[in-house]
């Protein structure tokens, strides 16, 4: 049954929107409604992504999100009985021009200040770790061993059942079509089944949340970009601890799955929108480079394909933000492909401004709304 009334609610049910459930619930606010339009949970962008987790970011902000998400994720059984998969193969970004591995080097250098042990290293080094790749035209590469892959599924169930623990209500099949505004604040969200009065909402809605933010009348500036992915057969000859391997000027990316491997590449020529049918003419040119750079590859059949949505800022960066009109409007969008590593701490961040009025366990000033009507942007390089 649908609430009356809620302290807050939360729209969007991925990653973003359970972990702040969840976070708030353990703060003692579980006066929660969340509210996924789908039938389930996590099945959108969080469900449909490679599952990476990687500390190896162009700048400060991404970093220092990633070195309090990532431990989140390492306690995250410990904290909520759930299992997700967690492994560690490391990330390797392989490098095949002179001007991107002058920017990975000044990208390390920041990391390292920053605690994370990342190194660029010859390709003879590269070869080593992923031997069955052809390397022949790498310079070198940024290397990280504590990166690695984790199971998207398993962190928004484990979220979503230590939310409903708490008192929190998550409601599928429940679509939010519309954001109450009066003197400048949030009175409520209007669902096809009625209207919950509310003082706070939280857009937590992913490729999405444009269009949520638009029903309270802002203009948010984040696109939904389709992106593709392939998964193989099996293939027996695949070392079990191949790393997740990123042709970074390609925008291509291997790493196990089961038996076989994930593949993705980005479309440089995809034009923003909601389409989710997989392009059969980009699978191709897709496989085709991946089999050029995996050799392997050509032993392996076809297993499954999806395609997905990420959900594009101009800076690639997201907002984490409490708006100040209207009040009591709070986004947690806009990950540019890496929403599912920083949910575990955006969710934290969120209870933290809704609860104290202003996030303390990071300073997330960088990431505020405002920035993109101040032209205050600085771009994250390492966007596959």
């Amino acid at each position: 049954m649908l609430p009356k009334t809620a302290d807050v609610v939360i729209i969007g049910g991925g990653v973003m929107g359970v972990s702040a459930a969840y976070h708030l619930a353990r703060r003692g606010c579980t006066d929660v409604v969340l509210l996924e339009k789908g039938p389930f949970l996590g099945m959108e962008a969080t469900g449909k992504c490679a599952g990476g987790i990687r500390y190896q970011f162009s700048t400060e902000i991404n970093v220092r999100l990633s070195l309090l998400s990532l431990p989140m994720l390492e306690r995250f059984h410990d904290e909520l009985g759930q299992e997700i998969d967690l492994r560690w193969p490391g990330y390797l970004f392989l490098l095949d021009n002179a001007a991107d591995l002058a920017t990975f080097q000044r990208n390390v250098a920041m990391q390292n200040r920053l605690g994370v042990p990342s190194r660029i290293i010859a390709a003879d080094e590269a070869r080593a770790l992923a031997p069955q790749l052809q390397l022949d035209d790498i310079l070198a590469a940024a290397w990280h061993a504590g990166d690695g892959l984790a199971d998207p599924n398993g962190v928004v169930q484990g979220y979503a059942m230590g939310a409903r623990r708490l008192g929190a209500k998550v409601l599928t099949s429940m679509e939010a079509t519309g954001v109450q505004v009066h003197g400048g604040r949030v009175t409520g969200v209007q669902t096809p089944q009625g209207t919950i009065a509310t003082p706070a909402v939280v857009d937590a809605a992913g490729p999405w949340a444009g269009q949520v933010a638009a029903l309270a009348g802002v203009d948010l500036p984040i696109v939904p970009l389709r992106r593709q992915i392939v998964v193989t057969t099996p293939l027996p000859g695949v070392r079990a601890d191949l790393p997740f391997a990123i042709d970074f000027s390609r925008s291509l990316y291997f790493h196990r799955e089961g038996e076989g491997i994930l593949t993705g590449q980005s479309n440089p020529h995809e034009t923003p929108g909601f389409d989710q049918s997989v392009d059969s003419a980009w699978t191709e040119q897709h496989l085709e480079r991946a089999a050029w750079r995996f050799p392997l590859l050509n032993q392996a059949g076809l297993l499954s394909q999806w395609a997905g949505l990420y959900e594009i800022t101009p800076d690639a960066h997201p907002v984490i933000d409490r708006l100040s009109e209207p009040a009591g409007f709070y986004v947690a969008a806009g990950f540019s492909g890496h929403g599912f590593m920083h949910g575990p701490v955006t969710g934290l961040l969120i209870a933290e401004l809704l609860l104290d009025g202003q996030a303390h366990t990071l300073d997330i000033h960088q990431l505020r709304f405002s920035r993109f009507a101040e032209g205050d942007l600085v771009r994250e390089h390492n966007v596959v």
